[in-house]
């Protein structure tokens, strides 16, 4: 369900957005912080990048592998199959 904020912003020349302080401090986003874009019908949304299992998109405990994220479950899941 998506909640109006209220907060129109205005595009630059170079396509850029300011996220308000207040929204950027709600979601504890910093400065260089990665924002993940989607897209859904005719609407844009952001969100704080969080990287997450490429397998079952657990955000705890990953590893990189191949430069890929892996969670530990998965990684003994896939351990036990070899």
């Amino acid at each position: 369900m998506l909640k109006s904020t209220g907060i129109i912003r205005r595009a630059d020349n170079l396509g850029r957005v300011v996220i308000p302080m207040e929204l950027r401090n709600k979601f504890k986003i910093c400065e260089k912080d990665p924002i993940e874009i989607f897209i859904n019908c005719d609407m844009i949304m952001l969100k704080k990048y969080e990287p997450t299992c490429i397998f079952c998109g657990s955000t705890k405990k990953l590893a990189s592998y191949k430069n890929k994220q892996i969670c530990f479950n998965c990684a003994m899941n896939i351990k036990k199959v070899e």
